[in-house]
């Protein structure tokens, strides 16, 4: 299918886009948002308008008219549907169904009833009813009605009810009572102000105003404990840990934020600090823009934020009444509150601010990459140098590891990697030739004494970092053949143990323990998981040849040519073992044939008379 045409800029920027939930906009030549979206997966998701053509005219024409896009990643992906359908509203895009025509969307509805009803529906009626919505969603709406409908058992029948007709006991119990889905208001099982409350508390919910319902029903688990009325306490703890799931699922819009400016900081301590502002409008994030800065004479923070708000009032026309921000910044602004949150939804819309900071500076890098791998590379280099307390970037890194089953065969294997990548033309192999057993620690020092001593001998270069696959013994022994060679200090050593992937330094009982995501991890992980391959390959490769050869090796009389007519013939020892006379004899002669005929058969020879002494090791 052919692909719709982009510029390099836009290209560039689908090619880093992150692969987690967020919400993408799409803004043409003036400048103008003219499509917003949701997406599990921005970068897959994103990517689809341009790699085909598009059954849809609309869709066709929504992708030539792109110039550029943006976007804000957010926790999950309900956050991502309700920062959408936010945006949507507040933008009104062009190419988007917009939610003016809101007889398509569902809403739910609290009416206006003696004792009120809680349910959705697409059409609102001027009857002094409230209604909560639109829902871009249905599956939103309804699990909305299910968290209402398990904590508060309210009628859903569609009869009148009138408080003449609960007075005569004109109505009947219906199943929903009897099942516990209605609390029976029509036989005054409950009365009018018990009702009104749980109502209260529902428009609480469907308001977004969760820290009031929270705290409502917190003191009334407490004041039912202390009571001893123990069932009811805990059916009231139910209802608030289901409130609190319900919370958790989203922190981009709050109704109880209201509008509100976040400035969120991403610092990881080097020279660059990311700075992302977001603006809430009616509890949702309606424009989000980052801020790069390189630190001159370490700034703090709180200097760049005040940095950074005076840019935004310049460059955005931003006017501050109520501020989210990290720490106090370093300015003094007459009128307007700052809030450093600790906790609750303040400090979770913080947490994405800061997010997005970090995926900024990501985004940067990437580019930064692209258009020169070196950068990355020099990177990850200092990463490790820093990591690994090197006094020189590592751009020649060797590994080692030991193979052995039993003893048998012992090998060791080393790779190389140069720049932060294998460089598998400098791969070696070694057979273990002084020890005896299967002794590691020995292997270990024998195998880096004859690598590095014929290094030194040819005058090639060593490496800045060498890395053994093992704990605290493998290091010792390797630390023990670098002093004998004089080169202790002169080559980095550590070790790499499996289990918890700790770092071992010579000197140091302590293992580090680095961030399971860094990049050094997982270079170190890389040589490890390359040596062991490569020394398993190995050590199977000889341990096959050993076990193939052996049998023919110890019959007297037979010797190679003889041994590699009968497996290039055969194909496996197995097959030599079991072919009669004539056909040995087919291949390497008579008298050859019934030497080797007679070793695996030592009962008897080729003439019936027994053959003894003959060692076969097979």
């Amino acid at each position: 299918m052919p692909k719709h045409r982009k510029s390099h800029e836009l290209e560039e920027k689908i090619s880093i886009l992150p692969s987690t939930p967020g919400v993408y906009m799409y803004y043409d030549a003036e400048g103008t948002v003219i499509y917003i979206g949701k997406a599990k997966n921005l970068k897959r998701r994103v990517s689809s308008y341009f790699n085909r053509t598009h059954d849809s005219l609309r869709t066709n024409l929504l992708v030539r008219a792109i110039a550029d896009m943006k976007y804000i990643v957010v926790p999950t992906e309900q956050d991502a549907l309700n920062l959408e359908n936010s945006m949507i509203k507040e933008y009104k895009p062009r190419y988007n169904v917009l939610l003016k025509d809101d007889k398509s969307y569902p809403w739910i509805v609290v009416t206006n009833e003696f004792f009120p009803r809680v349910f959705m529906t697409r059409q609102r009626i001027r009857d002094g009813s409230k209604y909560y919505g639109p829902y871009t969603d249905t599956g939103s709406a309804r699990a909305v009605l299910d968290l209402i409908r398990e904590l508060y058992p309210l009628r859903s029948c569609r009869g009148v009810i009138t408080p003449e007709g609960v007075a005569s006991g004109k109505y009947r119990l219906c199943l929903d009572y009897h099942i516990k889905r209605c609390c029976g208001p029509c036989t005054g099982h409950v009365d009018e102000v018990a009702y009104r409350r749980h109502i209260e508390r529902v428009k609480d919910i469907l308001r977004g105003d969760m820290s009031e319902l929270l705290d409502h029903l917190r003191k009334e688990m407490e004041e039912l404990s202390l009571q001893l009325r123990f069932e009811e306490a805990q059916t009231v703890k139910e209802r608030y840990q289901l409130v609190e799931r319900y919370c958790a699922k989203s922190v981009i819009v709050s109704q109880t934020i209201g509008d509100v400016d976040v400035f969120g900081v991403w610092d990881d301590g080097g020279d660059e600090v990311f700075v992302n502002y977001m603006h809430m409008h009616r509890g949702a994030v309606v424009r989000s823009v980052t801020l790069q800065y390189r630190r001159s004479m370490d700034e703090t923070v709180a200097q760049l934020l005040s940095y950074a708000m005076a840019e935004v009032e310049r460059e955005l026309g931003a006017v501050y009444d109520e501020v989210i921000v990290p720490e106090m910044p370093d300015v003094d602004m007459p009128g307007v509150t700052f809030i450093v949150p600790q906790r609750g939804d303040k400090s979770k819309i913080l947490e994405v601010s800061e997010r997005n900071a970090r995926q900024h500076k990501i985004d940067m890098l990437k580019h930064m990459e692209r258009n020169d791998p070196e950068q990355r590379t020099d990177r990850l280099l200092e990463r490790m140098k820093a990591d690994f307390r090197l006094s020189e970037l590592p751009r020649h890194i060797e590994c080692f590891d030991n193979s052995n089953i039993q003893g048998t065969n012992p090998v060791a294997s080393c790779v190389v990697f140069r720049d932060g990548k294998p460089s598998k033309k400098d791969y070696r192999h070694f057979n273990i030739k002084t020890v005896e057993g299967p002794d590691d620690f020995a292997s270990m020092k024998e195998v880096l004494t004859r690598r590095y001593t014929r290094l030194v001998n040819e005058g090639q270069g060593l490496p800045q970092l060498i890395v053994v696959d093992g704990g605290k013994g493998q290091l010792s022994s390797a630390v023990e053949a670098l002093d004998e060679m004089g080169l202790r200090g002169t080559i980095a050593v550590v070790g790499i143990a499996k289990r918890l992937e700790e770092i071992y330094f010579p000197g140091d009982s302590v293992p580090l323990y680095i961030d399971k995501n860094s990049e050094s991890l997982r270079v170190v992980q890389h040589l490890r998981d390359e040596a062991h391959r490569f020394g398993i390959t190995h050590h199977r490769n000889r341990r096959s040849r050993s076990q193939t050869v052996s049998a023919l090796d110890s019959i007297k009389g037979i010797g190679e040519k003889t041994r590699q007519a009968l497996l290039t013939h055969f194909k496996s020892l197995k097959r030599v073992r079991e072919a009669d006379l004539d056909d040995l004899a087919s291949v390497i002669g008579p008298s050859k044939a019934s030497i080797v005929y007679n070793a695996f058969h030592p009962e008897g020879d080729a003439d019936g008379e027994n053959y003894e002494n003959v060692n076969i090791n097979s």
